[in-house]
């Protein structure tokens, strides 16, 4: 069946206010600022995308309280964060969302000595469920995840197919573990004597607390001793290494293939983009920002943006990481220079 709105049903939708265009025109889909056709509605939820939003070919869009183009073909809806408003718009032409359904696959492994209420909880087919482990009312298992002994999961939690928790690991209410991520493996802790590497035993756990996602074949190792703990409302991305001890704040940002080195320490708010390195035994204070591909080698004490390897503040990190493409046109001044010096020392000679 075909979703209709109009430009007013959607502005109330949206909780946003019509600025321009006919309230009775109407959408059928959504899209993206260069896909969109006739009928459909976009957003403009960065500034940088102005050039193709003057040239999409949607029916309305989505923008901000600051918009002040003019664009006559298109019904503009005004709200006050068109990225989060457009979330109503997917939700309202999108799929229906899975519905929560209770109750035990007769394919799932499930321990006897585990804790949870069947009639609010939800495991999927070839789950595993080890002893003493205990589930929080609805909270989601899919099929195939891994939940090993003595953990435990909050409230409300998604765990998708295929994840793993390892022995003792904590979840906060709300947590999502994407599928092939790998919670509370062994931290990678050696010593090598007698000419080869001895393993040290690591016995500690991982805790995630509330509202924290973590992506597809992420991995975070278990502690030591003590634990390794995400801080509610931290979001972390896809292919992430957290190695043993390691410690993130709250409301913090991971991004692809970061690399966090053992028992180092990271605030709250700190935005880490992708392929970042940090090393061990370091504090990263609160509100930082890593650019990408970032090395750190030095603990990071004043809040602010950092860049290049070893990272420094963003405009002398930038400077550097300039500096390599000037060398052949400062060798060709040196060039010069020696054959000037050069006649100089003839002449005087």
């Amino acid at each position: 069946m075909n979703i209709v709105i109009t430009h007013h049903q959607l502005a109330e939708l949206v909780g946003g206010h019509l600025i321009q265009g006919d309230p009775d025109g109407l959408i059928t889909g959504l899209n993206s600022i260069s896909e969109a056709s006739s009928g459909e509605v976009t957003f403009l939820g960065n500034p940088r995308y102005l050039p193709a939003f003057k040239s999409t070919k949607a029916s309305a869009a989505l923008v901000g309280q600051d918009f002040a183009e003019t664009m006559d073909h298109l019904a503009l809806i005004q709200v006050e964060n068109p990225t989060l408003a457009f979330s109503s718009v997917i939700r309202f032409f999108g799929p229906p969302a899975r519905t929560f359904q209770p109750g035990v696959h007769p394919s799932a492994v499930v321990s006897k000595r585990a804790t949870f209420d069947p009639a609010r909880v939800s495991i999927g087919p070839c789950a595993v469920i080890e002893a003493d482990v205990i589930i929080g009312h609805g909270s989601e298992i899919h099929g195939g995840a891994y939940v090993g002994a003595r953990s435990q999961i909050g409230e409300n939690c998604v765990l998708h197919p295929n994840c793993t928790l390892k022995e003792g690991t904590i979840l906060g209410n709300r947590v999502i573990i994407h599928s092939g991520a790998v919670i509370g493996t062994d931290g990678f802790g050696y010593e090598f004597t007698q000419g080869h590497h001895v393993k040290i035993e690591q016995v500690g756990i991982v805790q995630i607390d509330d509202d924290v996602e973590i992506g597809s074949c992420t991995t975070i190792d278990r502690a030591r001793f003590g634990r390794t703990r995400i801080g509610e409302g931290t979001k972390i991305d896809n292919l992430v290494q957290i190695a043993h001890n390691v410690v993130i704040g709250k409301h913090s940002v991971v991004v692809s293939q970061v690399g966090i080195s053992g028992s180092t320490h990271i605030g709250d708010l700190v935005t880490i983009a992708g392929q970042v390195g940090i090393a061990g035994h370091l504090e990263i204070t609160d509100k930082v920002t890593l650019l990408a591909k970032t090395g750190v080698s030095k603990s990071i004490t004043e809040p602010g943006a950092y860049t290049g390897f070893p990272a420094k503040p963003l405009m002398e990190g930038r400077r550097l990481l300039t500096a390599p493409a000037k060398i052949p046109e400062m060798m060709d001044r040196i060039r010069e220079l020696e054959k000037k010096l050069a006649a100089l020392e003839a002449r005087e000679a």
